[in-house]
């Protein structure tokens, strides 16, 4: 039964496919179901910071079920996109279509494409693996399976980090030096690893080589089979999808920072260096990335067993909703600078009482 409310993750390609079915206005229907109707959801519906038991994890951790779900959206991403670049090419659709389904594809690159990856990346089989650097291709993204678990969830909330948000940055800013810097390091992280094997950096070795020339080869496969047109309109499609990403990243680590010690080393990743959210839609839609906390923490964790921690920062809605806030930098610096002092005042409380016990013994 636990398993089975994942289903409710479908709604997201359900309303991507209604959009791309409609005409006229309708096609907008996708990112005004995940940007209004959502974040409204999640106003009304207050989370749980319940856990499973010990018991419960055990069994639920090696459930078939929770792996399938995540399976099913890769054939799912697929079939949208297909569909869509097959709208496009067959005839003349309005402005205002071409834009509608290009946005509600974008949609489904970001919360699909490249979300399912996210947790797909992460397993240690093979053919998972494989399923996420596939759904990454769709989002034309693919440096993040480099970059992410190589780069990212090492250095976050770091200086270092180009996916940790700084105190004070904005949206927009974050946009050019995350996308810019996790193409880099994933060049770096990628010349580094050969440099140590005694490997050529520019080889079919080379990862990044081998995703960018599969990433070139599936544009140039779209562009043969559905035309010019249909190709820019992918393209534009997983831009959207790389926004949405770079706008969960953004939220994810905001004003975040680890603390540095004398020899240069950082402390280690604690659940209190990423934001959390136990919102329902967002945890659900988003295969709970929204307890975000306990995944950096601990990263090997599925996320149906993915927990809350009383000690994390918590947003004051979901996912949905605060990636709007953070389109309006004002009211994001008004709400997250108070949320990040009451979140720092307590650390500092929490590390000071600590220090106390030890000093006593």
């Amino acid at each position: 039964m636990r398993a089975a409310r994942y289903l409710a993750s479908f709604i997201v390609p359900a309303v991507v496919l209604v959009s791309l079915l409609l005409e006229g206005p309708g096609a907008f229907l996708a990112p005004v179901v995940l940007f209004v109707g959502f974040p409204l959801l999640e106003l009304v519906l207050s989370g749980t910071t319940q856990n499973l038991t010990t018991d419960e994890e055990r069994d639920e951790r090696g459930r078939r079920a929770y792996d399938l779900v995540l399976y099913a959206m890769v054939p799912t991403q697929f079939a949208l996109l297909a569909l869509y670049l097959t709208k496009i090419a067959a005839g003349a659709p309005t402005a205002v279509e071409a834009i509608g389904w290009t946005m509600s594809m974008g949609m489904a690159c970001g919360v699909l494409g490249i979300n399912v990856a996210h947790e797909l990346g992460h397993r240690r089989r093979r053919y998972e693996q494989r399923m996420a650097k596939a759904l990454l291709t769709t989002s034309l993204y693919a440096h993040f399976f480099i970059e992410h678990n190589r780069g990212h969830h090492a250095r976050v909330s770091t200086p270092d980090d180009p996916a940790s948000a700084r105190y004070g940055e904005t949206l927009y800013t974050f946009f050019v030096r995350s996308i810019v810097g996790a193409w880099l390091s994933a060049w770096e992280l990628e010349r580094d690893r050969l440099e140590r094997r005694g490997e050529r950096v520019y080889s079919w070795r080379n990862e990044m080589v081998r995703l960018q020339v599969a990433q070139v080869g599936f544009v140039a496969l779209i562009a043969v089979a559905f035309g010019p047109i249909a190709t820019v309109g992918f393209v534009a499609a997983a831009g959207i999808g790389a926004l949405l990403l770079e706008t969960v990243n953004y939220i994810e680590h905001y004003g975040l920072t680890r603390r540095r010690f004398d020899d240069g080393r950082y402390e280690r990743v604690l659940p209190i260096h990423s934001w959390n959210s136990n919102h329902p839609v967002g945890r659900i839609v988003l295969f709970e990335l929204t307890r975000h906390s306990d995944h950096h923490a601990n990263a090997r964790r599925r996320y149906q067993v993915l927990r809350h921690f009383d000690e994390s920062p918590q947003l004051p809605t979901g996912y949905p909703g605060m990636m709007v806030l953070a389109w309006f930098p004002p009211l994001w610096f008004g709400v997250m600078h108070r949320l990040i002092a009451h979140h720092e005042a307590e650390y500092v409380a929490a590390t000071d009482l600590r220090e106390g016990a030890l000093a006593a013994t």
